[in-house]
């Protein structure tokens, strides 16, 4: 199963709201690594650690390749931090922990490979000393002391990227940070704290937004379209909604339909006048929402577009015990997607990948 962002306390809000709107500028300059100490512990056999996910954490088959899929956590043209599937070359099971972070490092082996408007996020000649996984699912990462080269805005960013990329494997829950077998209390730059480790509880992209009754809200990561050239991506951004708890389903439906916040350079993609017809369902880990006609981008053809689709899998997918959703059409038997196929079925964050949107 997925690894999915936990609600989160909303104090944990107040720590993170530092990385609005940063972006990443060129790369640092490359300076020679100290080596590690004698007493650093070298551990990169992660057992029980899988090897593949799709962009969003999901399992995927091991395919027989050379390559293989792996989801890295990179910076896009407007400082988010987005989930993107590269091919790397295929590695043990061992290593696979190791070799995402080091596809992480910018002007590292990532180079080649990264999307139009997407760069890495590691500074510059970072090396990973070691990995040491603990029975409790934290990993220790052990890195050189040209981790430390960042600006102090880019912190969060870089917190975000390293344990979202390492937490979508499923031995591993949390991460905490060595600099030269040194264990760390606080990040090296802005003085984050980590001495308790980081883990997706404390959410991605964190935007406080207009909610200011913090300590009402409850904290969930809603995925907004953006565009590259004609591309379409989906940033995961987590933010507080007020809401009561049996309202959870219809709450995050009406954000994504109101959109991005206007300090977001994020799309929406919903047409006016959607609605909700009727409360949300939830049986046996599927959720059914029936819409009325606006939810159609092609009226004639009862079609739904997938950036619509994605944006509303993806983001209830997010919340504890869905695992697809169904979606209807009030007064219409048939809805379709965009390739024509009929959405009959409840949808998943694999079948969002088929349908191409991803």
């Amino acid at each position: 199963m997925q690894k999915r962002l936990k609600w989160m306390i909303p104090g944990i809000l107040s720590v993170s709201m530092i990385l609005n709107g940063c972006m990443f500028e060129g790369e640092q300059s490359l300076e020679e690594m100290d080596p590690p100490p004698e007493d650093v512990e070298m551990i990169d056999d992660l057992e029980n650690t899988e090897d593949q996910t799709d962009e969003q954490g999901d399992r995927t088959s091991e395919p027989v390749s050379n390559t293989t899929e792996r989801t890295l956590y990179l910076i896009d043209q407007n400082g988010f931090v987005v989930p993107q599937i590269l091919q790397l070359p295929a590695a043990e099971s061992k290593e696979v922990a190791r070799q995402s972070l080091e596809y992480l490092v910018i002007g590292g082996p990532v180079s080649n490979l990264l999307p139009n408007g997407f760069q890495a996020v590691l500074p510059a000649g970072t090396e990973v000393n070691g990995l040491n996984l603990q029975e409790d699912g934290t990993l220790i990462v052990d890195v050189s002391e040209e981790f430390t080269n960042y600006r102090p805005e880019d912190e969060l960013k870089i917190l975000q990227a390293m344990t979202f990329t390492l937490t979508q494997f499923d031995s591993i829950e949390r991460i905490k940070l060595r600099i030269n077998g040194k264990d760390q209390e606080v990040m090296p730059v802005n003085g984050t704290p980590i001495s308790e480790g980081f883990s997706r509880d404390q959410g991605i992209n964190v935007f406080a937004g207009d909610v200011y009754d913090l300590l009402d809200s409850k904290a969930v990561t809603l995925y907004y379209p953006a565009q590259h050239d004609n591309e379409y991506y989906y940033v995961p951004v987590t933010i507080p909604i007020q809401t009561k708890e049996n309202d959870m389903y219809e709450a995050v439906v009406q954000a994504l339909m109101d959109g991005p916040s206007a300090e977001l350079p994020l799309l929406n993609v919903f047409r006016e006048n959607v609605q909700l017809t009727e409360d949300p369902e939830f049986t046996d880990g599927i959720l059914t929402l029936t819409f009325n006609e606006s939810i159609f981008s092609q009226p004639e053809n009862q079609v739904i577009s997938d950036e619509v689709m994605t944006s509303l899998v993806l983001s209830l997918t997010e919340l504890p015990g869905i695992e697809a959703v169904q979606v209807q059409v009030e007064g219409h038997e048939q809805v379709f997607q965009e390739s024509g196929e009929e959405l009959s079925e409840p949808v998943t964050r694999e079948k969002m990948q088929q349908i191409g949107s991803i």
